[in-house]
């Protein structure tokens, strides 16, 4: 094929092949035990979690003589506020970050980096998120998502070779998936890799690039046509940026997280080495999901790093601010908040310190694990953030440069508020993260009961999985029926001053009324499932609840053992587990008593203009343009604004 060829239109994709494409990337097996499985399925596995695991002597120290570093570099070095109000990381922060080996955390030492693993990376991330949210986010879009783990997980020797100690010290880099009009529907990548002798010709538009800006490599998913010994399909490439053809477009700007360096890049005619492909031809979507199965737990941490300023902010503040006569702490109604934001925080340091653990010992399959804690954090982190702001009351809503132009301690409430907004849609939106954990609740279902709902599958092979589903169902159901957590004395090594055990009884109980509320709905609505987004939304929710109470309860254990403030760990999950669980309940009721058939009505009518009539009485200040820019490949015309750091 031609490599001047290009596409004249984007793949059309109906909604089967796009699930399709979807279903072909994910894992399809389970060739390790997962504990969020097995907690959907009703299956309390507390053995899977506890004893907690923990980091090995030599990883631990270090991990804890680069964090020593680090703390003194961003507390000597680092300027958030100027960063926020110049939107950039300055060069010489940069450069230093580079020098202490920051961009190598993760990066196996034999290549020049670190090797610090995923504990000890998310405790950085959350120190150098602290002093500036863009920092976090530069060396995590880097490490997590960025050339090393690809390489790390799919990459040859040669390719490990060439690239991580360039990654360790050197090179930024990015990760290119999202197209101005392809989100989380990968099967409509229009960007193109023609097969060209011994090279690739890239030809297309990425947007949302974070570090594409800056990026000396970046890792670009793009579509094989296939033909004559090429299998095709959506493939990862490692790019040089600096190749001909290459142009950043764009430097965007956002409401938060002013200093990220995030644009369009452009694609023209770029020629790639075939010694530059990660994995096989296909395989793209297969990487890019499974480096996002650990990726993910960066967010977490910069979640945790939100929780633990918004409870130190809370703390000074309630105790200095006075209303009628007493501190405004010792009212109840920001009395609640305060001891929300501190249950909560305790919650998300544990879940991802457990999920983070689990990911670097390898004996489970986190997938789940990982992708609850970046759904879970990032809701709960925002709704501290906005406690944090009614707390401050006018003060939290007021900028601070304005605070301090006018005498008062500068505290950028409102900018952790607008900072954190992005985490419910990076790396996966809360929707999509809600309908890709419950695919996965699911899969022992579909695995012996899928064929009996699939339209597609003949009268034979539904026969056969109606075999194949009665034996397991024989099996299954009638174990959701009792269980441990009935038993007034199970887990008795949870109960000290605090008692813990009634909670981990709880967890065991509800697992099994998930299951079992799962099941029903599936024997109900079958083929219709998928459709349920509400219902399906609710499940992993409550199933993410689950699982932050056990992760708690397994840290504050661990913690009493240690000899380190156990009494308050568990004064802490003890209180989050009675908020969880008072969630839970309602996540239940709404379950079954909802208006997802009645919301489904106004959409149509509202789509179709019947509600018109509502939007009078208003300008709208958008400006002209199309929804979504034209990405039609060609040359750019442009000014590059690639900014390489040296």
């Amino acid at each position: 094929m031609s490599a001047s060829t290009t596409p004249s239109s984007r793949p059309a994709v109906t909604e089967r092949e796009a699930r399709e494409v979807a279903e072909a990337a994910r894992e399809q097996h389970w060739r390790k035990p997962s504990f969020a499985k097995e907690l959907f399925l009703g299956r309390f596995r507390l053995d899977l979690i506890h004893p907690h695991p923990l980091p090995d002597d030599e990883v631990a120290q270090r991990g804890e003589e680069f964090l020593a570093k680090l703390r003194d570099f961003v507390e000597t070095k680092v300027d958030g506020a100027l960063i926020e109000r110049e939107a950039r990381i300055p060069d010489e922060v940069i450069d230093g970050l580079k020098e202490l080996g920051a961009f190598g955390m993760k990066i196996d030492t034999k290549y020049g980096g670190l090797g610090l693993g995923q504990v000890y990376y998310n405790k950085a991330l959350t120190l150098a998120g602290s002093a500036s949210p863009a920092i976090g986010v530069l060396l995590s879009a880097h490490q997590s998502i960025g050339v090393p783990q690809p390489l790390k997980l799919f990459g040859t020797q040669e390719q490990r070779e060439r690239f991580l100690p360039r990654c360790a010290r050197t090179d930024i880099s990015a990760f290119l998936l999202t197209e101005p009009d392809v989100g989380s529907d990968p099967a409509r990548l229009a960007t193109t890799a023609m097969p060209d002798g011994d090279d690739y010709v890239l030809d297309g538009v990425k947007l949302w690039t974070t570090n594409g800006v800056v990026a000396d490599l970046l890792v670009v998913m793009a579509r094989v046509p296939k033909s004559e010994g090429h299998r095709g399909g959506i493939t990862a490439f490692v790019v040089e940026t600096n190749a001909p053809g290459v142009t950043v477009e764009n430097r965007n700007a956002f409401m938060g997280l002013r200093g990220i360096e995030n644009g369009v890049t452009r694609f023209h005619q770029v020629r790639v080495p075939a010694a530059n492909r990660v994995g096989e031809e296909g395989q793209g979507l297969k990487i890019a999901l499974t480096t996002l199965n650990t990726g993910r737990l960066s967010l977490p941490a910069s979640c945790v790093a939100a929780g633990k300023w918004c409870l130190k902010i809370a703390r000074e503040w309630s105790a200095a601010r006075e209303q009628w006569g007493k501190p405004v702490a010792d009212h109840e109604a920001v009395g609640s908040k305060i001891s929300f934001i501190a249950a909560t925080t305790f919650a998300l340091e544990a879940v991802t310190d457990l999920a983070s653990q689990m990911a670097d010992e390898d004996r489970n399959d986190i997938r789940i694990e990982g992708a609850l804690a970046k759904l879970y954090a990032s809701e709960m982190a925002w709704t501290m953030a906005d406690e944090l702001v009614q707390i401050r009351g006018g003060r939290g809503f007021e900028t601070a440069d304005s605070l301090r132009a006018r005498g008062e301690r500068g505290v950028p409430a409102e900018q952790l508020l607008r900072d954190l907004r992005i985490n419910r849609i990076f790396e996966g939106s809360t929707e999509i993260m809600h309908l890709l954990i419950a695919r996965e609740a699911v899969d022992a279902h579909l695995s012996v009961a899928g064929d009996l709902i699939d339209p597609e599958k003949s009268l034979g092979d539904k026969a056969k999985a109606g075999a194949n589903a009665g034996v397991f169902y024989a099996k299954w159901l009638p174990k959701l029926v009792a269980g441990p957590g009935q038993l007034p004395a199970s887990y008795s090594e949870f109960k000290h001053e605090v008692d813990l055990s009634g909670h981990l009884r709880y967890v065991e109980r509800t697992a099994r009324k998930l299951a079992r509320s799962t099941f029903y709905a599936m024997s109900r609505w079958q083929g219709r499932m998928e459709s349920k987004q509400g219902f399906l939304g609710r499940i992993v929710d409550i199933g993410a609840e689950l699982f932050a109470m056990s992760a708690s309860c397994v840290r504050a254990e661990l913690l009493r053992g240690q000899g380190d403030h156990g009494r308050e760990a568990y004064q802490l999950a003890d209180v989050f587990c009675r908020q969880a669980r008072i969630r839970i309940e309602e996540l239940f009721t709404r379950l079954w008593t909802n208006t997802d058939d009645l919301d489904r009505k106004v959409v149509k009518g509202v789509l179709s203009g019947t509600y018109e009539w509502l939007e009078q009485g208003i300008v709208d200040p958008s400006g002209e343009g199309p929804w979504i820019a034209d990405a039609t490949p060609g040359p750019s015309r442009k000014e590059n604004v690639h900014r390489p750091i040296r």
